[in-house]
């Protein structure tokens, strides 16, 4: 895993650390595949604060942090905000149709459920 430098350099795993179980687990959890899906129709980076995820602050970071760990994220600050990605294409090289296939699929639950 490529290691922090500063405060300000957050620790990213490296394409070839990204693991399948991994990654299925940070997609595993609601809020987490939220902020999966908003991203992947967002067309530049998100800030944190952007997302209005229904748990505390501290429960919010623990998500961020869950996917940035397991590879599906990438946060860089930007100023005082942390700006957040999908690593799309280290997911499709790595996984190819996986994350496609999981955000239709996340998107036909919720439309079954009524969640939009």
């Amino acid at each position: 895993m490529t290691t922090a430098t500063s405060p300000r350099v957050l620790a990213h795993p490296t394409r070839e650390e990204i693991r399948l179980e991994n990654v299925l687990h940070a997609l595993s959890d609601p809020m987490r595949l939220r902020v999966v899906r908003e991203l992947a129709t967002a067309e530049d980076d998100l800030s944190c604060s952007y997302f209005d995820l229904p748990v505390t602050k501290s429960t919010t970071t623990h998500h961020f942090r869950v996917l940035r760990e397991n590879g599906v994220i990438r946060q860089i600050y930007r100023g005082t905000a942390k700006m957040n990605g999908l690593r799309r294409d280290d997911l499709d090289a790595l996984f190819p149709g996986l994350l496609d296939s999981v955000l239709a699929a996340a998107a036909g639950q919720a439309d079954r459920l009524g969640e939009g």
